[in-house]
């Protein structure tokens, strides 16, 4: 059984840096795509950005292009997503989502939360 532990979040003022890690354990291949996602109270559930392990094709979505970058390192089954220039709008509970397909970025792309797998969400809270 694949288990996702998203850890990193915290409080930051706006237009400063933070980055959030998802480690997995379970995955039995390189054949994963591993994604964040978010929700803000009261709002929707949003897509953030998605990495197919296989290749490391990285997937980002409009909130996060060019402010945001996920990487992973696949010895330690880990993706950390790098958010730059945060704003108040980024402030939400962020979570980690892993698929077992090798091309899982693009069959739930642009939203995510659809993944076989999901974790507890860490808090991110960017002051203005």
């Amino acid at each position: 059984e694949v288990q996702l532990q998203a850890s990193g979040g915290g409080l930051v003022q706006a237009g400063g840096s933070l980055t959030l890690s998802c480690t997995a354990s379970g995955l039995t291949s390189d054949g994963y795509a591993i994604a964040w996602f978010r929700q803000a109270p009261g709002k929707a559930r949003e897509g953030v950005s998605c990495i197919n392990l296989s290749d490391g094709s990285t997937y980002y979505e409009d909130s996060a292009k060019g402010r945001f970058t996920i990487s992973s390192d696949n010895a330690k089954n880990t993706v950390a997503l790098h958010m730059n220039s945060l704003e108040p709008e980024d402030s939400a509970v962020y979570y980690c989502a892993a698929d077992p397909s090798s091309v899982g970025c693009e069959l739930h792309s642009p939203y995510y939360f659809g993944m076989r797998y999901r974790g507890i969400g860490t808090l991110v809270t960017v002051s203005s």
